[in-house]
């Protein structure tokens, strides 16, 4: 019995020795507002959306103008007449709704704007994070900013400045 145990009791030092593993954490919003290209991006995304955003209401505002000058003739149209102007009102807001999508969509001009301007900075950032796990033998290095939970973190592990010292920046 008393084999066994030590047994045991050996398998678990050498097993706790060989899989030690080392983790680590960067904070992705944290390094993001430390890249001045990053910024840049975001505001010319933000420019775009806002632009986007003033022609929709615009559009939207003349709907309702269309739709309330409707309901106050619509007494005095004949059917034919009325039709047609629902008609109109009907194609008005189908276009509204498809360059809703076009600007907004999953992949709409905003969001191929956003590939084409942040995307990069982001495969950057996982590259190098990619290379300072590979080269300082870490088995996982979680991001503080995304959905995972962290109760607590300790400094000593933040390899967020050396990801951005990586990329050439400095703060």
């Amino acid at each position: 019995m008393k084999e066994v145990l030590l047994t045991i009791a050996i398998f678990l030092v050498i097993a706790g020795t060989t899989f030690a593993q080392k983790f680590a954490f960067v904070d992705t919003e944290y390094i993001l507002e430390n890249i001045p290209s990053y910024r840049s991006a975001q505001d010319q995304l933000d420019q775009l959306s806002s632009q986007y955003q003033k022609e929709l209401e615009s559009i939207h505002a003349e709907l309702e103008q269309m739709y309330k000058d409707f309901q106050a003739e619509s007494v005095l149209l004949s059917e034919d007449m009325k039709r047609k102007r629902e008609d109109v009102i009907i194609t008005r807001e189908k276009e509204y709704k498809e360059l809703q999508r076009k600007y907004f969509g999953p992949s709409g001009d905003l969001y191929k704007k956003r590939q084409g301007l942040v995307k990069p900075i982001q495969d950057d950032i996982f590259n190098a994070v990619q290379e300072i796990a590979s080269d300082g033998s870490y088995a996982v290095i979680f991001d503080k900013s995304g959905g995972t939970s962290m109760l607590f973190t300790n400094p000593r592990y933040d390899l967020s400045d050396q990801v951005l010292e990586k990329l050439g920046y400095k703060n």
